[in-house]
C-alpha cells in the first residue's frame, strides 16, 4: 500500500505537466525576414499564482535547472515580445534561418511543483522565396515559373510577381510566360508581403540565327594570295569559325557558305562568291572564215582570253615580230602574199599579260 501512495502523486503531476500548456498550431512555416506569431494557452490549479512565464528553445536539462529564457539570449532579446496573459503569445520578428527550431512556453507558480511546460512545443520552419524555372526553355515555349518555398507557408498568402523590377498582375504562386523570347533577356522575381526572392534570368535556348560570312582581307583578292572566310552567328557553333584558302586561284571563285549548329538547331548562311583577280590565261586565236581561204578574201582573226578583270587590251603580232601589226579584240585584213604568215595575239589586264599560240594563214591562189 505504501508503494501505491508514492506512485500516484507522480502520475498526477505528469498529467498536469502535459495538459496545462496547449499550442496551436504546433508547426509554423515562416519566411525569412517576416514576423511570426506563436500561440498557446495555459492553465494552472486554483490557489496558484504565476511568478515567472517565458519562452525557451529547450526542455529542462535536469531537475532543478531552468532552461534559458529567450529574452536572455542576445540573438533574440531585441526581436521577441511576450504577452503575459492566459493566451501565451510569442512575437518573433525578422525571422532568420538560425531561428528554425522547436519553441516551448514555460511558467512557474508560487507553489511547490508548480512548474509546467508543454512538451509538444511549436516547430518553426524558416524558408526563403525562390523562383523555379524549367531546366530547358526553348524560344517560343510557354513557360511556367513557380515561386517556391521549402515548406508550405502557414498563413494564406498572395504572391506578387515582378519582371525586370515591374510588378505583374499574377497573384498566385505560378506565373505563365506565353512565348519565351531570346530578345527580352527578362529577369523574374516573386514576393510575399514585402519580402522578395532573388531575381532569376529566364535563359532561353535557341538555334543559330543571323549567319553570315565575311572575307578577310577585304577589297581586291589577287590570285596566289591567302583569304580567310569567317562565319559570324548569334549562337555558339560546334566547328571552327574560320576557313582559310591559301594560294588562291580562279577555281576558288565559286560560292561559299557556312553552317552554324548547336544542340538546338543549325542554320546556313547565304553563299558568298570570291572575286579572285588574275591575269589573262587560256589565250587563243580563231580564224573566220574557217577552212580554205582564197587569195584576196577578207580574213578576221579573233583573240579570246580569260582574265579578271576582263582583258583590257589586245595586241596582234606577225611572224614572231616584236612590233605589233594590229590591236583590238578582232583583227581583219585581206589575205594575199604580203599578209600570209603566222599570227598570234597578246591579251593584257592590270594583273599581267598572256600570248596565244601562233596560227598559220595560207591562201589558195586564184590561178590554181
Amino acid at each position: 500500500p505504501s508503494v501505491s501512495l508514492s506512485v500516484m502523486p507522480f502520475l498526477f503531476f505528469a498529467l498536469l505537466t502535459t495538459k496545462h500548456v496547449t499550442y496551436s498550431p504546433k508547426s509554423i512555416c515562416a519566411l525569412k525576414g517576416s514576423t511570426v506569431i506563436m500561440d498557446c494557452t495555459y492553465s494552472y490549479p486554483a490557489g496558484h499564482t504565476v511568478q515567472t512565464a517565458f519562452w525557451t528553445k529547450s526542455l529542462p536539462p535536469a531537475a532543478g535547472v531552468e532552461p534559458p529564457d529567450l529574452l536572455d539570449d542576445p540573438e533574440y532579446r531585441d526581436r521577441v515580445q511576450y504577452l503575459r496573459d492566459k493566451s501565451c503569445r510569442l512575437s518573433l520578428r525578422d525571422v532568420r534561418e538560425s531561428d528554425q527550431s522547436k519553441y516551448y512556453f514555460r511558467f512557474i507558480t508560487d507553489k511547490p511543483g508548480g512548474k509546467w511546460q508543454g512538451t509538444d512545443g511549436v516547430y518553426l520552419s524558416v524558408t526563403g522565396l525562390q523562383v523555379e524555372v524549367p531546366e530547358r526553355v526553348m524560344e517560343g515555349d510557354k513557360v511556367t515559373l513557380t515561386c517556391k518555398t521549402t515548406c508550405r507557408l502557414t498563413d494564406r498568402t498572395s504572391f506578387t510577381w515582378y519582371r525586370n523590377g515591374a510588378s505583374l498582375s499574377s497573384s498566385t504562386e505560378q506565373l505563365y510566360v506565353q512565348s519565351a523570347s531570346r530578345e527580352n533577356r527578362d529577369r523574374y522575381s516573386c514576393g510575399v508581403w514585402n519580402l522578395f526572392s532573388p531575381e532569376i534570368p529566364l535563359d532561353v535556348l535557341y538555334g543559330p540565327k543571323s549567319i553570315s560570312v565575311s572575307i578577310s582581307p577585304s577589297g581586291k583578292i589577287v590570285e596566289g594570295s591567302s583569304v580567310t572566310l569567317t562565319c559570324s552567328r548569334t549562337s555558339l557553333v560546334t566547328k571552327g569559325e574560320n576557313f582559310t584558302l591559301n594560294n588562291i586561284s580562279s577555281v576558288n571563285s565559286e560560292g561559299y557558305k557556312c553552317k552554324s549548329s548547336n544542340e538546338h538547331g543549325e542554320k546556313y548562311s547565304d553563299a558568298v562568291t570570291l572575286n579572285v583577280l588574275y591575269p589573262p590565261k587560256n589565250t587563243s586565236v580563231s580564224i573566220s572564215p574557217s577552212g580554205e581561204i582564197v587569195e584576196g578574201s577578207s580574213v578576221t582573226l579573233t583573240c579570246s582570253s580569260d582574265g579578271n578583270p576582263p582583258v583590257q587590251k589586245y595586241t596582234w603580232f606577225k611572224d614572231g615580230g616584236s612590233s605589233p601589226v594590229g590591236s583590238g579584240h578582232s583583227y581583219s585584213f585581206t589575205l594575199d602574199s604580203e599578209s600570209s604568215g603566222q599570227y598570234y595575239c597578246e591579251a593584257q589586264n592590270e594583273h599581267g599579260s598572256r600570248g596565244s599560240e601562233a596560227v598559220l594563214l595560207n591562201f589558195k591562189s586564184t590561178n590554181d
